[in-house]
């Protein structure tokens, strides 16, 4: 049995990783305080006690506002925190997938869809520590995947962590009655969480390099909420629960969507944001139904 060793284990996709996988694996995820990935000496020693054949490094702090904030540890904890399981791994003769990001795009004016030979020009202190990570591993490690993710999407589950999301942050908008402005000038790339746990080890055959992952997405923001509000039988209240803003991200749309072709040219394959939006809505354990006016309002 193959090891694996995760790094960000409560997080949003580790958590489904490790239901998903625990009887396929022999599996060590890790997190703060079990691993603080800044004391280089203890992830050495974690790393070299476990000996994983594959790390999974995706430990990082992702909130823009605190990154922007605290420069400094931010930068401790996702460049050189990055950096420390690098080295580790090369010890262990392991390899390493690291968990990047569509943000290293965010400071980009031509707009996307990006393929991985796009110059990315990250304007914020996640979006730099991401990328200055991607570039120094590749000098630590040979056996080295760079994977940046789309926006993960996903509902909440037992045993497993959550973030913020735009299919959860809507349905809990609307449960609550609360009204909300969103862009008509933003487009991402929208994937639905399980679409990439389910096809996660393919990525250990194929050839070591940089890979975008997730979902094309077409429409701006406030359309998919409003895509969000119609599968669930809401569309009488988009006027009352939704408000376009027309004005942010008006100069320079807000445009980070990934191309993610060469991963797909491997056989990894993923669905339309839209069409992820609604198999996800129909796992949820009430079904669709469960937001329907009769229920609820």
């Amino acid at each position: 049995m193959k090891k694996i060793l995760l790094t960000g284990g409560n997080g949003f996709f580790c958590t489904r990783f490790v239901e998903r996988y625990k009887n396929t694996y022999e599996i060590l995820s890790t997190d703060v305080p079990m691993l603080d990935i800044t004391d280089e000496a203890k992830v050495t020693e974690t790393i070299k006690n476990f000996k994983p054949d594959y790390i999974i490094h995706a430990a990082a702090v992702a909130s823009t506002e605190f990154c922007d904030k605290n420069p400094e540890l931010a930068h401790k904890i996702n460049v050189t925190g990055a950096i420390n399981v690098a080295k580790a791994c090369k010890q262990v003769h392991g390899k390493m997938i690291f968990i990047s990001s569509e943000q290293v795009f965010n400071g980009n004016l031509e707009g996307g869809p990006y393929t991985e030979e796009s110059t990315p020009c990250p304007d914020t202190m996640y979006g730099k520590n991401k990328l200055e990570a991607e570039d120094l591993l590749k000098e630590v490690l040979d056996e080295l995947w760079v994977v940046r993710f789309t926006w993960l999407f996903g509902v909440p589950e037992r045993n497993c962590g959550m973030s913020p999301n735009i299919l959860w942050g809507t349905l809990t908008d609307i449960l609550q009655g609360k009204k909300t402005k969103v862009t008509t000038n933003e487009y991402r790339g929208l994937t639905y969480v399980h679409e990439v746990v389910d096809q996660f080890p393919m990525i250990f055959e194929i050839p070591y390099g940089t890979y975008h992952v997730g979902s094309h997405n077409s429409l701006n923001r406030y359309d998919i909420c409003s895509l969000i509000f119609k599968e669930v039988g809401l569309e009488h209240r988009i006027d009352e629960l939704l408000e376009a803003d027309t004005e942010k991200y008006k100069v320079h749309n807000r445009d980070i969507r990934l191309c993610t072709n060469k991963i797909k040219s491997y056989g990894l394959k993923f669905s339309k944001s839209t069409d992820g939006i609604k198999k996800c809505l129909q796992l949820l354990p009430y079904g669709r139904s469960y937001y329907k006016p009769n229920n609820h309002f």
